[in-house]
């Protein structure tokens, strides 16, 4: 119910629905503008863990649209992206991106990442530093370390006791990710919402596991300059 109000939200602020087979058994979905304006500049949101991009950035596209062609894709495992291969990385999912940007006609651009999608932009300009003009990071920890995660306040015992957490899977679960994520958590959220995030904000085949805080590819990337975040 909610996707079909987001779909209609995005399409009214100028937006279009595109799927694009890279042809590798991965497919990406982009939210994109139904006319590029070559005068405005491009800018691309990427979601967080546990949304797609309609859940993240409904409130975001419209405002946005009035002075950027504003991108928005489904990263992998998420809404209706997917792939048969094995990659989980930020690093991937950025290429993923870049091939969809490419096969859009747009070259250079902005981007704004928050949560997961931090470190997948952080990945983007780290790897084509050349085509990404600006970037902001919010609530992405890029350069987290191992005691963090111990002193933080998401403290666990293992990856599956977060995994259970961060990728809630039943009402009761996201219950409690909501009183860890919000300041003051909404209270009374019918189940039937809960269960349509659930089933609507991804999560197939996409193990946290696979996704590290700590990562040698990502310093193998090389920093990027002056990053701006929040």
């Amino acid at each position: 119910m909610l996707n079909r109000c987001f779909r209609y939200s995005f399409s009214k602020a100028g937006l279009r629905s595109s799927t694009m087979d890279l042809g590798d058994g991965t497919v990406m979905h982009i939210w994109v503008p139904k006319v590029h304006i070559k005068s405005k500049p491009t800018l691309i949101l990427i979601h967080g863990i546990g949304a797609n991009a309609m859940w993240q950035w409904n409130d975001f596209v419209s405002p946005l649209m009035s002075r950027f062609n504003v991108y928005v894709p489904d990263l992998l495992f998420f809404g209706d992206s997917y792939t048969s291969r094995p990659e989980r990385s930020e690093q991937f999912q950025a290429q993923c991106v870049m091939r969809v940007m490419e096969a859009h006609g747009v070259t250079v651009m902005n981007v704004v990442g928050i949560s997961y999608g931090g470190f997948v932009g952080y990945s983007l300009a780290a790897q084509f530093k050349e085509r990404v003009e600006k970037l902001v990071l919010c609530c992405a920890g890029v350069c987290l370390e191992d005691k963090d995660m111990e002193e933080g306040m998401l403290q666990v015992k293992s990856v599956d006791e977060a995994v259970s957490i961060l990728l809630p899977q039943t009402p009761q679960k996201m219950r409690e990710l909501m009183k860890i994520s919000f300041y003051k958590p909404r209270k009374g959220v019918p189940t039937c919402f809960l269960n349509d995030f659930i089933r609507s904000g991804g999560n197939r085949g996409f193990g946290l596991h696979n996704v590290s805080l700590h990562d040698e590819n990502r310093e193998s990337e090389g920093t990027i300059a002056k990053p701006i975040g929040f």
